[in-house]
């Protein structure tokens, strides 16, 4: 039993009960060789018990996962965690606290020949050379984080499995340290799984996005795809800011209260209509179809809250110029809409 030739890891119908809860129901996923995939779904969508199962720390009630072409769990199959050339960077990073970063990184090659020289390299690869005879408790998170990587990519596994990898840090450190994971991973050429449950994260770090809900996977794709074509009005909402609008569609156009925009699908009748906030742009005009009532400012963009006539109220988010004023009235465009069965 196998997955598609270049598949890295490919999960069919798992199923996992805890008691009456249904952790898993019917997961499949698929990544490839060299891809980084996040795993994106709120808090108890299954996330973590689909890491754990693909790393063998959980055994799943029903299904297979197959890892670089061998089958690692299946009906009277299971191989142990130590025996799948899984590397695993887990949320708290699990340094040993009594060895050096050297040492650390260099746990999973003991008695190895090799180990001397791949424990410099990847130290040259996370930027921690200098840093190579510290203590764990002498690191910051973003060190330890990258210590915790290299760790797992020293014996050269198969897979690299990261839990919630940023959760830990603040969120100028967080910013840095997607880049700076993601850059490791394409460098080493690794194939990677990455849990979270944070939007920003998700999208920024990976190839491929699969979103999860109740057990499931809903939806596969790069990250452009899931924001801008997401498969349903929950992932819509879930992942970014979403104004969702009733609408009336026709050939070409569906109509809205916030106005008539053109569409590409092949719907008629009545729908639900999915605007991001970024593709609405308020203009100044002293009758617009709109009232701005709230405004947040962030410097580089700014939030506004509009109120239409039938107290519907509406989020954009727009440059910071031309200024736009509480209590200015405003007309819209609108870039693009997304539509979807009623």
């Amino acid at each position: 039993m196998s997955g598609p030739a270049d598949s890295a890891v490919h999960c069919h119908r798992l199923t996992k009960r805890y008691a009456t809860v249904a952790a898993l129901d019917g997961f499949d996923l698929e990544i490839r060789q060299g891809e980084v995939l996040s795993l994106l779904g709120p808090s108890g969508s299954g996330k973590t018990t689909a890491l754990r199962s693909i790393a063998g720390f959980e055994r799943p009630d029903a299904g297979s996962i197959t890892i670089a072409g061998t089958t690692v769990t299946a009906d009277g199959v299971f191989v142990a965690p130590e025996r799948r050339a899984v590397g695993m960077v887990f949320q708290d990073y699990a340094l040993f606290p009594h060895m050096t970063v050297e040492g650390n990184v260099g746990y999973g090659l003991r008695g190895t020949n090799q180990a001397p020289k791949r424990v410099a390299e990847l130290l040259d690869l996370v930027g921690l050379t200098p840093a190579r005879d510290r203590m764990p408790h002498e690191l910051s998170g973003g060190e330890q984080q990258r210590v915790a990587l290299a760790r797992a990519l020293a014996p050269h596994p198969k897979l690299v499995l990261l839990d919630e990898p940023f959760s830990n840090l603040d969120t100028t450190l967080r910013d840095r340290m997607r880049r700076d994971v993601r850059r490791i991973l394409k460098e080493a050429e690794a194939t990677a799984i990455l849990v979270t449950h944070d939007q920003e994260d998700a999208l920024s770090i990976a190839d491929v996005v699969a979103v999860m809900k109740e057990g499931r996977v809903l939806q596969t794709a790069p990250p452009h795809v899931i924001y801008r074509r997401p498969a349903t009005p929950w992932i819509a909402s879930f992942v970014g800011e979403a104004v969702m609008l009733p609408g009336m569609a026709e050939r070409g156009l569906v109509t809205t209260p916030l106005g008539a925009f053109p569409h590409t699908e092949d719907r008629r009748g009545e729908v639900q209509v999915m605007v991001r906030p970024e593709w609405i742009h308020p203009v100044r005009a002293s009758d617009g179809v709109a009232v701005v009532t709230d405004q947040e400012y962030y410097g580089h963009d700014q939030l506004l809250l509009l109120e239409f006539p039938d107290g519907r109220r509406v989020e954009s988010r727009t440059a910071t110029g031309p200024v736009i004023n509480i209590g200015d009235r405003v007309d819209i465009g609108v870039d693009e809409v997304l539509i979807f069965p009623a």
